[in-house]
């Protein structure tokens, strides 16, 4: 996502002033979002609502998700420069298509081509976004070409190889060079007269910068053009961090949320993955992403716990004998060192003590709701099991699901 903002910003100051040159400051003064990042942002937060990484709702239920986060947020931030008829569909509470070939279905799709694990579902839950406006078939068709250029590359394809499956399932017309196209094209808002010329300008481009440079050369829609051609060379190539923080510091806070959200859901979601594939595949390269997706994962740990009469019981077996003085039970704040041992016993074996840890809040199940977390580095959770006052014989992630005890030993590093 963080390549679709950037390439909206990066283009923005040229979408009325058009140039013809690689051969411009990549973050002028008036570099900032539009609709393009603000509807971008809108979808990566209801795929998320749907389930995230891998979890496909119905279609009824995520479409309706999908148009409540795009009126939240067009709503947020009614001055981005939405199109008249878009800008129409926010104010209708019908919110029916309205049968647009326009690229907003394109440029706003990249959070689909990050969250699942084939190119049939990508295309699906690509084609839903589009639906609920651009339900026309080349409104469509340009959501569900940029989403499966996004999911070939971060999946390794080659370029020819994607090339060659964007002609073959959508005949765009990728035999064109940026030089070729770039002295007589002009503004297009159509997907069919924008989407094949991103995609070329990823193809031509040597890295993440170099694409956008591409893409806003050509003139035209630039910002819309500059983010879905950055959207997929993030895929392919990464983008530098110093690229990341330009993105970051000009975004408000809430926009900011979104993207941190996501890609530290997706983190989450793949380490999930990944704890489950050991149980079939515990090659030294599937331990080797897991320890990758460890160290770049947030993961969630309980911090303190109200009591309530749920959980008393366990209170006065447990915990009370610690306490100096008959204190009141029912509405007591516990520290994090007395909270995660209201968690069930199967933190607990014989005379084995694991750390709590989770993936995601609903990881936790019922004890989500009841405890305060925090998000925290795996070291920081390591650090954390040390200083117990308990023995702590290793990290369990997920214990309630898919479990993974990462064994800590106090005097040494941790181990896996």
């Amino acid at each position: 996502m963080y390549g679709a903002i950037l390439g909206d910003m990066i283009g923005a100051p040229y979408e009325w002033h058009n140039l013809k040159s690689k051969a411009f400051p990549l973050f002028s003064v008036h570099a900032d979002f539009t609709d393009d990042s603000v509807m971008t942002v809108a979808i990566a937060e209801a795929l998320m609502r749907a389930g995230g990484y891998g979890v496909i709702a119905d279609e009824k239920a995520t479409k309706e998700i999908i148009v409540s986060c795009m009126h939240k947020w067009g709503h947020k931030y009614p001055n981005a420069g939405y199109g008249g008829r878009f800008r129409q569909w926010l104010a209708n509470n019908e919110c029916e298509p309205y049968n647009s070939w326009g690229n907003g279905s394109a440029m706003r799709v990249s959070a689909a081509g990050w969250l699942y694990d084939d190119i049939e579902t990508t295309r699906m839950i690509a084609r839903w976004t589009a639906e609920v406006t651009h339900n026309h078939p080349e409104g469509v068709k340009g959501a569900e070409s940029v989403a499966s250029v996004i999911f070939m590359a971060r999946n390794g394809s080659s370029k020819d190889e994607i090339k060659k499956y964007i002609e073959t399932e959508f005949e765009y017309d990728l035999s064109r060079t940026c030089d070729e196209i770039r002295p007589g094209y002009k503004f297009d808002v159509s997907c069919q007269g924008s989407v094949p010329e991103a995609i070329i300008s990823f193809l031509e481009g040597k890295d993440f910068e170099d694409t956008v440079r591409n893409a806003i050369s050509l003139g035209g829609d630039s910002d819309t053009i500059g983010a879905m051609a950055g959207s997929i060379a993030e895929a392919f190539y990464g983008i530098p961090d110093v690229l990341k923080d330009e993105c970051e510091k000009r975004l408000p806070d809430d926009m900011d949320d979104i993207l941190l959200m996501f890609h530290t859901d997706r983190r989450a979601q793949l380490l999930k993955k990944t704890i489950a594939s050991l149980k079939t595949d515990s090659s030294k390269e599937a331990v080797m992403t897991l320890l990758w997706y460890l160290k770049s994962t947030l993961l969630w740990v309980p911090c303190s716990a109200v009591i309530d009469e749920r959980d008393e019981k366990k209170w006065n077996d447990i915990l009370q004998p610690k306490l100096d003085n008959d204190e009141p039970v029912t509405g007591m704040e516990l520290t994090a060192e007395q909270a995660i041992r209201l968690i069930p016993d199967i933190l607990e074996s014989g005379n084995d003590y694991y750390f709590p840890a989770f993936t995601s809040c609903e990881e936790m199940g019922e004890y989500g709701n009841r405890f305060s977390k925090v998000q925290k580095h795996i070291m920081e959770i390591i650090n954390l099991a040390r200083n117990n006052e308990k023995d702590v014989n290793g990290i369990v992630i997920d214990a309630f699901t898919e479990s993974f005890v990462l064994p800590v030993d106090k005097n040494t590093a941790a181990r896996s």
